[in-house]
């Protein structure tokens, strides 16, 4: 089901709503829900509602209203239930500045995925890198840094690194790695036609795709 979760921006719901529930951003393309339905299928598939919200990361602002208020109309679809956030490369980064900063928005993160997160780019949420200005008082909601064995766009160590730096903060974080590009870790194929990322069905990356929702899944029945 497409919804508007603020005037003109879409939504799309999959499954039965659940506590929690993930909230599922894309990447730097301009309004890409899309590009993620593979991924948020499985996810609902194994019984954990989803919304997956486009934003546009090339707005004046990055994307910081259309993603603050996609967060504002997830706690009220779900009535103030913690969200599992989730982020796929740009949105990684975003989805991990929201957390870290989730406070002084008055949002509850129960835990956070970044898929392919681009932690290197400044955050959308805050304006800078994501690790600078930490609240020392903040909740350390976990993070789990999925990372792609094949993945050519964003080096492995950029979740290295990133991790590396919410330790320093005592934040509780892991790596894992999946057997995934850029694009199917988010269940994904990049079209060079197009110059842009699509859903993928094909039968590889939704094996793939069932992997990673499988790692969503189990931190969202644990959260």
């Amino acid at each position: 089901m497409t919804v508007e979760y603020a005037p003109g921006r879409l939504a799309d719901l999959y499954g039965e709503p659940s506590r929690p529930t993930v909230l599922l951003w894309h990447g730097t393309q301009t309004d890409s829900r899309a590009a993620v339905r593979v991924l948020a299928e499985s996810i609902a598939e194994l019984g954990v509602g989803v919304i997956a919200a486009d934003w546009d990361s090339h707005a004046a602002d990055h994307g910081r209203a259309d993603l603050l208020a996609s967060v504002r109309f997830a706690q009220r679809t779900t009535a103030g239930a913690e969200l599992v956030l989730v982020g796929w490369s740009l949105g990684g980064v975003t989805a991990a500045g929201l957390t870290l900063h989730a406070h002084a928005f008055g949002v509850t993160i129960a835990h956070t995925v970044c898929l392919g997160g681009a932690f290197m780019a400044e955050d959308p949420i805050t304006g800078g890198p994501v690790l600078a200005d930490i609240p020392a008082s903040a909740f350390r909601a976990p993070f789990t840094l999925l990372v792609g064995t094949a993945d050519d766009v964003i080096p492995v160590g950029a979740a290295e690194d990133f991790a590396a730096g919410l330790r320093r903060h005592d934040w509780p974080v892991e790596i894992v790695e999946v057997v995934a590009d850029h694009g199917s870790i988010a269940g994904a194929r990049y079209d060079a036609a197009t110059d842009r990322y699509e859903p993928d069905d094909s039968a590889g990356t939704a094996v793939t795709a069932r992997a990673v929702a499988t790692h969503i899944v189990a931190v969202a029945r644990h959260a």
